[in-house]
């Protein structure tokens, strides 16, 4: 029962979806603040490299995890500084996040003696629980089969829903996202608000670049995560802005990264290359609705969404 494909499929979506999963949830958390970050892609690569290159030199992928997190929050400082305190265009100031982490991840690949490129982990994340639990019907593998980040994700997810709308900090956030100019004459700090989930969003997704370096592919290459930052914009949008809707998403989007193999098993054919493109144009459609504010409110987008907030024009 365990080896259908259905059960297959679902489990494998489950682990191509994980990382998608820590970088949508990272950047609903900053569009909730009213900040635009489309600089996911280069911030999930930036912290897959330096996930990667940190277990390949200590061999602790813990230690691995650690350094991801750091180096996707450090960068996003980049953004936070050009778009909260600088108040140029959030669309720009992501883009060339983007290309610059593209290009500091290949740097960093490339340099020193061993480069990474090429290089095998020294280490990475098994499943924790092998037999017994994980071997029963169903629910073995789809629930105690993975590995400490996936359960690491679920909490993440939990604890983003429960802090976006059961809490007062949240409430707060979702003010500065609707309407930062009252919630800053209602005495909340609009610019630690959007520094703060800034950051978080970039630590979220420099943790979901590590999990391809460490899990996915425990290798180093030059574009390891394809396009999974587009991917994660796409699914903040068709998550509605909410975490638990980005759970799914992201691992239906995971079922469609394995639908060449679920076909091939099936016996059906079709071309490959079609398939694969099915994740790309969803992405390129969902960004066309993010750039058009009527569209995007009907979605549930945050009134503020992408617009510099100065106080003193307030």
């Amino acid at each position: 029962m365990n080896d259908s494909v259905l059960i297959l499929t679902i489990f494998a979506a489950i682990g191509l979806g994980t990382p998608l999963v820590f970088a949508t949830v990272g950047e609903i958390l900053t569009e909730r603040s009213g900040v635009l970050n489309l600089g996911v892609q280069g911030m999930m690569l930036v912290g897959a490299v330096a996930g990667f290159w940190a277990t390949f030199k200590t061999g602790n992928v813990f230690l691995g995890v650690i350094a991801a997190i750091v180096a996707g929050a450090a960068i996003s400082l980049i953004h936070g500084f050009s778009s909260v305190t600088l108040r140029v265009s959030q669309i720009v100031s992501g883009l060339a996040l983007t290309i610059f982490g593209t290009g500091l991840s290949e740097f960093i690949g490339r340099a020193g003696t061993p480069a990474l490129v090429g290089s095998p982990s020294r280490a990475t994340f098994s499943p924790i629980l092998e037999g017994g639990i994980a071997d029963w019907p169903i629910v073995g593998p789809l629930i105690f089969g993975h590995d400490v980040l996936v359960y690491l994700s679920w909490l993440v997810v939990a604890g983003a829903s429960y802090y976006l709308f059961h809490t007062k900090l949240g409430l707060s956030l979702r003010a500065v996202g609707e309407d930062p100019a009252s919630a800053d004459a209602a005495g909340v700090n609009v610019t630690r608000y959007r520094y703060a989930h800034v950051v978080l969003g970039g630590a979220l997704s420099g943790l979901g670049g590590a999990y391809f370096s460490l899990v996915l592919v425990p290798s180093w290459q030059d574009d390891l995560i394809g396009g999974a930052g587009w991917i994660a914009i796409a699914l903040v949008i068709v998550a509605s802005w909410r975490p638990w809707r980005a759970l799914f998403a992201a691992y239906l989007f995971g079922a469609a990264g394995r639908v060449n193999f679920t076909l091939q098993t099936l016996e059906i054919s079709a071309p490959s290359n079609l398939l694969a493109m099915i994740p790309f144009v969803l992405a390129i459609v969902a960004m066309l609705v993010l750039t058009s504010g009527k569209r995007a409110r009907l979605l549930g987008a945050p009134a503020a969404l992408g617009v510099p907030y100065a106080r003193e024009q307030r």
